[in-house]
């Protein structure tokens, strides 16, 4: 029996909540999708997430939700990390901070689906940050005596590091989705012993920007070197991610295919 999961590229404030709001309704039915994942960290004025805002995802058909070095830009989450068990933190933050790095969550059919949330130590703010690919090997033994569908979001700036740890899962794990770096690659794929992987899903936002900022603010700042408030864009707004069809008897992928839908109204 197959499985289909859509996971959803990071999603940048208003535009990209705006999007999903009115994608992925729709998407579920034409899809056949039974169950969504999205990277949430940017929802909030372009970094970090709020409550209310989760609120509106999940009511849109979102399942659970992943992060990554922006989660705790507003610190009011924290509180509903401990509280909210589809919303997860990076597994390798310490095991101090607030909330889970994976979980195991029960779909409308009462199939049960794993997520991890991983960061990438690469050109990142590692300092506080543990090894990624010994959180992933310690959730998976947890996982996986609940479940063979696991989902892992790796949040990571060098490609190096994400196609590292799809090699390192290949035949542990349903799919390994990269996120954070805003712009979608072409190298989607199912691995040899049957794990879906992307390097980057590209964001669900505007288009029309610079990684989701507008473009005067960027420019301004790269030809100045002044400070420039970076506020989200608004045009030429998409809808990212890919569709993982996996095998529920096996746990293992499919096929996996990128979603890029432009938003009929543009800008938002």
């Amino acid at each position: 029996m197959s499985f289909n999961i859509l996971v959803i590229g990071d999603i940048v404030g208003k535009p990209g909540r705006t999007a999903v709001q009115q994608a992925l309704p729709g998407l579920r039915e034409e899809m056949s999708i039974d169950f969504v994942i999205a990277n949430a960290e940017n929802i909030a004025g372009g970094s970090g997430m709020t409550k209310p805002l989760l609120a509106k995802l999940f009511s849109s058909g979102v399942d659970a939700v992943t992060s990554g070095d922006h989660v705790w830009k507003r610190r009011e989450i924290a509180a509903e990390m401990e509280n909210e068990p589809r919303l997860l933190r990076p597994a390798n933050l310490p095991a101090a901070s607030p909330g889970r790095g994976w979980t195991v969550i029960q779909n409308g059919d009462g199939r049960l689906v794993g997520i991890i949330s991983l960061l990438g130590r690469v050109y990142m703010n590692s300092l506080l940050v543990d090894d990624p690919f010994q959180a992933a090997d310690a959730a998976i033994k947890e996982i996986a005596v609940q479940t063979n569908l696991i989902i892992v979001d790796m949040h990571a700036e060098a490609t190096s590091e994400k196609i590292a740890m799809g090699w390192h899962l290949d035949g542990r794990v349903t799919a390994v989705i990269g996120t954070h770096t805003h712009v979608p690659t072409a190298d989607a794929r199912v691995l040899p012993r049957g794990s879906a992987y992307v390097t980057d899903l590209g964001m669900t936002g505007p288009y029309e920007s610079v990684l989701g900022r507008r473009i005067d603010r960027v420019l301004h700042k790269f030809t100045t070197g002044m400070p420039a408030p970076f506020d989200v864009a608004r045009g030429d707004v998409r809808f990212c991610g890919a569709l993982v069809t996996a095998s529920t008897e096996t746990g293992m992928a499919v096929s996996i295919e990128r979603i890029e839908k432009r938003i009929e109204d543009g800008n938002i």
